[in-house]
């Protein structure tokens, strides 16, 4: 099948005339047909992607000049803008909203020929980690449909890893890129903070979550980077990469640089199988030239509670917009006084969305704030100082991507202490505003595990550098589609 392969390989494909971009995009649907009754990778396809394609085709065929991604089908997460499109956050509160402009990294894609296949299921407003709290059904793992993919972003990673689009953008609060991409067996990062504007992504922690792309190969992520990264003016808290090359010199290998093992996140809570093969990473990473010593973060027995307290007070204050009068869906007013409407027209909110938005009105509240919100940024503070201060003793931090291999659909659903946990390697990028990638590794019991690396702030191309040389030191099966 053509469509197993790489977004770079494709592009150069396309470019040389092997195929057309149509007949890719008319391919991929077909796949896409066959198995979205069982993944459920997405919640909209786009009804013109065939005409898309054809208008890519005849740009080539012109001689026109044609952008980087020559008409290369991308998913995109459906808490990002597109103009004139249906963005529903996988929730019930949003499911006749049309986006009226398009996010930043949308304009940037459409600026260089990428396709827009669809939007890509995820667990309502991002709050989640499998992809089951989706108001639309939950996404399978297409490694095993019994397991979840990973959340929230995990009808990204499903649709990437079982060849429904070339790369896909999530968003990643908590490890929400990450995450499915170790579940899924496929390249997810979470970049710098305000490496990529967030402009047209739907709020849910503003002051933590980026948008990532998740992709086959880290030259993919790469590619990708070098369209979407930079300033935006729409955005004020982007930096200026200077226009980085992600993609150029990154095979310069890792000989002699240092890497860190964040003990905390080896320890208990961590299944056996995802040890053994993050300490088989490690040794093969030390044959390439890096030299390896334990680095000890005390902050990171905290940052899950951390995270959750400082990620629900934001989104308390970002859904309260979310009254049924300036966005929503057809209720009518009669009947009700201002206050019963509201809460009466909430009620579409799913489980975990209540749940987080009542944790976000009591946590920062009069005489609770001190015990908890800034009880929270104080870790938050602290687990910066820690990580800041191992990055001048080493060049990476390493550890599990996630402590935990898949498990089953409905496992964990009903226990979400549990359900936190399996952020715990994840929430750290997050809190301190490092780039992280999750790197697939190894596929034990027929289950995916991922590495995840984790750089100092605007260390993204390294981050990349040392990404590609783990991955090249990587042999994996093929998804069993």
């Amino acid at each position: 099948m053509r469509i197993k392969q790489s977004l770079l390989e494709y592009v150069d494909n396309v470019k040389n005339g092997t195929y057309t971009c149509e007949d890719f995009v008319l391919e991929t649907l077909e796949h896409i047909e066959k198995h979205e009754e069982v993944l459920h990778s997405y919640i909209s396809i786009n009804q013109k992607a065939i005409e898309d394609a054809k208008k890519i085709d005849k740009k080539i065929q012109s001689g026109e000049k044609v952008g980087a991604f020559y008409g290369a089908p991308i998913g995109i997460k459906d808490n990002i803008c597109i103009k004139n499109s249906k963005t529903t956050c996988a929730s019930r509160m949003l499911e006749d909203f049309v986006a009226p402009y398009d996010a930043t990294v949308i304009t940037r894609l459409k600026g260089q020929d990428a396709l827009f296949i669809g939007k890509n299921n995820l667990d309502e407003f991002a709050m989640g980690l499998t992809t089951e709290f989706s108001a639309y059904g939950p996404s399978r793992n297409p490694w095993n449909p019994d397991y979840v993919p990973g959340g929230s972003s995990g009808g990204s990673a499903v649709a990437v890893s079982a060849f429904e689009c070339l790369a896909s953008l999530g968003s990643d609060t908590g490890g929400s890129t990450r995450n499915p991409a170790s579940f899924c067996s496929v390249v997810g990062i979470k970049p710098s903070y305000g490496l990529i504007s967030r402009y047209g992504l739907i709020s849910y922690a503003n002051s933590i979550e980026q948008i990532g792309p998740i992709t086959r190969t880290v030259k993919d992520t790469a590619f990708v980077l070098n369209t979407i990264a930079g300033i935006d003016e729409n955005d004020n808290t982007t930096i200026d990469n200077h226009n980085d090359d992600y993609l150029g010199e990154i095979d310069q290998g890792i000989e002699g640089k240092k890497i860190g093992i964040i003990k905390q996140m080896m320890g208990e809570g961590a299944s056996k199988d995802v040890v053994d093969a993050t300490n088989e990473a490690i040794s093969k990473l030390e044959k390439q030239g890096a030299q390896i010593q334990d680095i000890n973060l005390e902050a990171v027995d905290y940052s899950v509670a951390a995270y959750y307290t400082i990620t629900a007070t934001e989104a308390g204050s970002n859904l309260a917009r979310y009254d049924n009068l300036r966005y929503g869906y057809d209720f009518p007013v009669e009947g009700y006084e201002f206050n019963s409407y509201i809460s009466r027209a909430r009620k579409r909110f799913g489980p975990e969305v209540t749940r987080r938005m009542i944790l976000g009105g009591f946590v920062p509240s009069a005489g609770y704030a001190g015990k908890y919100f800034l009880k929270a940024m104080k870790v938050k503070n602290k687990l910066t100082r820690e990580v800041n201060e191992a990055f001048k003793k080493v060049d990476l931090l390493i550890s599990p991507t996630v402590p935990v291999q898949p498990f089953k659909i409905g496992e964990k659903i009903e226990d979400p202490i549990a359900l936190f946990l399996v952020d715990f390697n994840t929430v750290t990028a997050n809190l301190t505003g490092k780039p992280a990638i999750s790197v697939p590794f190894k596929v034990t019991n027929g289950l995916p595990i991922g590495i995840q690396l984790m750089a100092e702030h605007n260390k993204d191309k390294f981050l990349l550098q040392a990404a590609y040389t783990l991955e090249q030191n990587t042999k994996l099966p093929e998804v069993p589609l």
